[in-house]
């Protein structure tokens, strides 16, 4: 059985240089023309400090709810496989979702309302703290997560029927989480769906793949072009 945490080790052990995930961002806004690329490597960076910080300040550990107010974007992943490497379950909302023990989310608002810890994320690539006012008590992601360590060890580990992820009533556990896709290939997404992006990331990352994401309204020949010049598949 494959678990996220292992599907990092894999792509750190295959070849931590290789892009993992490369963002495009078409939306309207400040993040508008961005484009992040990420190695096995950094990405491990940042699930190390973000791990730290929900197991270290936010006393996350196996059987905790971690509520991703986030859309797709490697911001999103990097906060799933920590939350996956202390052994806690991802939330992404809906009717039917278990009540969080912690929030991540880029609305001051949600972050502000959510009842208990919480961390407020800014998108932006280069941003060293949040462009709005944080609230009381809320971690500010671009500020404070650089000072967590940069290696993790966990505590607990998760059993193979713990909850990984849960979308709206949906619960898929810890051994059946990561389903490898049948080629190792570069794909390009499109999806506005956090849970199906967080699964195609798991299900190519373990087939020692990677993933192209475009976020926003781009027009089809852009997409085309994109994938070809990326060498990826799709959209």
């Amino acid at each position: 059985m494959t678990r996220p945490a292992d599907v990092l080790q894999q792509m750190l052990r295959s070849d931590s240089a290789k892009p993992r995930i490369t963002t495009y961002d078409d939306t309207d806004g400040p993040t508008r023309g961005e484009r992040i690329e990420l190695s096995a490597r950094v990405l491990g960076n940042w699930v190390s400090k973000a791990a730290n910080a929900l197991q270290d300040e936010l006393d996350v550990s196996p059987g905790s709810v971690i509520h991703l107010d986030l859309p797709p974007h490697w911001r999103t992943a990097y906060w799933a496989l920590a939350t996956w490497s202390v052994g806690g379950t991802v939330s992404t909302g809906g009717v039917g979702a278990p009540r969080p023990d912690v929030v991540v989310t880029t609305d001051p608002d949600v972050a502000g309302s959510a009842g208990g810890p919480a961390v407020l994320v800014t998108l932006a690539g280069l941003a060293r703290a949040a462009t709005v006012v944080v609230p009381p008590g809320v971690m500010d992601e671009a500020k404070e997560l650089s000072t967590h360590g940069d290696q993790f060890a966990p505590w607990e580990e998760p059993g193979d029927d713990d909850a990984a992820l849960v979308v709206g009533g949906e619960r898929t556990a810890y051994a059946d989480v990561v389903r490898p896709h049948e080629a190792a290939e570069r794909r390009h997404l499109t999806t506005t769906s956090t849970a199906d992006f967080l699964r195609a990331c798991l299900a190519l990352w373990a087939a020692d793949g990677s993933v192209v994401l475009s976020r926003g309204e781009a027009p089809a020949d852009v997409l085309v072009e994109r994938s070809r010049t990326e060498g990826a598949v799709g959209p």
